[in-house]
């Protein structure tokens, strides 16, 4: 039998353990568990991971399994030969250890310790050695330089350098992926307590955004904000789900109780329809919760109604003012392809810029603008390209979209196009720069809302050279496209917070334009205020009091 039991384990695989085949697999206990197995050479089973197989077929005590009674000892010098050739080809597949720097190539030879007592007392080679490990760290681990930045890689290092701790063996994968997280976690969660009291007393605003992972997951994410700085909740994975509003308003209702429905003032999400009747479903159960379209993402959409109108019936008079914008802002695109696009062009517009051009995401903020900015600022550097021996020098493959784009960049009508258009809309970027912070702004939006508009009209009618009082039609359509995005993005919460802030009334403010009025005598501030309080206080004495304060 022992011949016939050779034959047998010498055909195995070597990828696996070869005394596997001197058993056969039952079940597997578990995900990730050990075997049910029954031993070829006695027929009993047995239960355990391939050191127990190996303790039982070799006659190892104490392992925790009975030794196989019927295996001869020829049966086992066999075994053992081929687990010993098993593990001397595990071994001698292993990557070889390279040397460091300072072992002058041997990887055996280790450094001997400093001879020289100037060494001894500086460490020079130790310090060297330790250097060159934390290098090799990082080149054999892939990880970025940029952790070297990093307060934590310094703090760890002084510690150690600092404190004699005998035998202290870095935590192992296993740890830091575990307890030490979970430590870690339940730290930051004790850190954050005092903002989640503050929302009792002072209110919390619920954010909500959707967008994509790096592996292409559809997420949601929740934040909440509040005077005291923002907390994220939780990020959702939608992938599989239909993301009507329906799903969106179930997942606003399980995060509003567990932050705690007495506590929430608003919900902000973006614009997207499904979101606003989320919103509606929500605000239904929850009377005393608003939802609050954001700010940025309403101005960002009127940039885009703009910059790029979409060329449809109902949209006719939009499309014809605004489409030359479009037509600057592909022209700009398609010069940053052909440059971008081919080293030899990347590389002689690198001779006279030391900035290059950007490939903006549409789903960036103000993208359009983005760019056309970026072109602003690399303007010379592009003429003095186009117009240099070696960009006449380079036979290009096609030398008519060359010619294009070097006429293109060499005309004055099309950079004033460019200035034009980031002249009108630098207060809606500059207004899109401001609430996209961390920084409370409600009771600044519905004033900014008014100044951007009047910002954005005399730039405009400056540069047509009319007068006030006359009519503009490129403003006109500007101006309803504002309008219907304020329209869609007020909410009595923004007048309440409006005749809140103290400085509405002051004369500083009032006297600076003669249109303006005190918050208390605005006729649509004041009944949205009111409206406001009667939502927030439905309890009749409670509203009156306040009405009288």
């Amino acid at each position: 039998m022992g011949s016939n039991e050779e034959t047998q384990g010498s055909s195995s695989s070597m990828d696996e353990p070869p005394l596997w085949d001197y058993v056969e697999k039952i079940e597997k206990q578990g995900s990730g568990g050990t075997w049910k197995f029954k031993c070829k050479v006695c027929g009993e089973n047995r239960q355990g991971s391939y050191s127990r197989v190996r303790a039982h077929l070799l006659g190892m005590k104490g392992s925790g399994i009975a030794i196989c009674k019927k295996a001869t000892q020829s049966d086992k010098v066999a075994m053992k030969k081929l687990e010993d050739a098993y593990e001397e080809k595990k071994n001698n597949s292993k990557a070889k250890e390279v040397g460091l720097p300072c072992e002058a190539g041997n990887p055996l030879k280790r450094r001997k310790p400093a001879s020289n007592p100037i060494q001894k007392a500086f460490g020079v080679e130790i310090r060297d050695q330790l250097d060159e490990e934390i290098a090799r760290m990082f080149y054999t681990g892939g990880l970025p330089f940029n952790l070297a930045r990093n307060p934590h890689y310094h703090r760890a290092f002084q510690f150690a350098a600092e404190n004699k701790i005998e035998g202290y063996v870095p935590p192992n994968y296993n740890r830091l992926r575990t307890t030490m997280l979970q430590k870690e976690k339940e730290n930051v969660h004790k850190l954050l307590e005092p903002i989640r009291l503050s929302w009792k007393e002072k209110g919390v605003s619920i954010v909500s955004d959707g967008w994509t992972d790096p592996t292409r997951k559809p997420l949601i994410n929740f934040m909440a904000t509040s005077s005291n700085g923002p907390l994220f909740l939780k990020a959702v994975n939608c992938f599989g789900e239909v993301k009507d509003k329906f799903f969106i308003a179930n997942l606003m209702k399980e995060v509003i109780n567990e932050v705690g429905h007495e506590n929430v003032v608003q919900i902000i999400t973006d614009n997207a329809a499904n979101c606003k009747a989320a919103g509606e479903i929500v605000t239904s159960e929850f009377t005393r919760i608003y939802w609050t379209p954001c700010v940025v993402h309403t101005l960002n959409l009127a940039l885009k109604n703009i910059c790029s109108p979409r060329n449809v019936e109902t949209n006719e008079t939009t499309y014809d003012e605004c489409k030359w914008i479009t037509e600057v802002h592909m022209d700009a695109v398609a010069i940053k392809n052909f440059i971008m696009n081919h080293n030899m062009r990347l590389s002689i517009l690198s001779k006279f810029t030391p900035l290059r051009l950007l490939s903006v995401a549409d789903t960036r903020f103000a993208s359009i603008v983005v760019m056309l900015k970026r072109f602003k600022l690399v303007k010379r550097g592009l003429q003095a390209m186009v117009i240099s021996n070696e960009w006449a020098s380079y036979r290009e493959d096609d030398t008519v979209k060359a010619n294009s784009v070097k006429e293109k960049i060499l005309d004055d009508d099309w950079w004033d196009k460019v200035s034009y258009i980031l002249s009108f809309t630098e207060p809606i970027y500059d207004m899109i720069r401001f609430c996209d912070t961390d920084k409370p702004c409600l009771h600044l939006v519905y004033e900014m809302w008014d100044s951007m508009i009047e910002k954005v009209k005399a730039v405009i009618y400056k540069k047509e050279k009319r007068p006030l009082s006359t009519r503009s039609i490129f403003y006109d359509v500007v101006y309803q496209v504002l309008v219907a995005r304020w329209t869609k993005n007020n909410t009595p919460l923004h007048c309440l917070a409006h005749s809140l802030n103290p400085r509405y009334y002051s004369d500083a403010w009032l006297l600076a334009d003669d249109k303006r009025l005190p918050p208390h005598r605005d006729g649509e501030i004041s009944d949205e205020r009111k409206t406001c309080f009667k939502r927030l206080f439905p309890n009749d004495d409670e509203h009156d009091r306040v009405l009288d304060e």
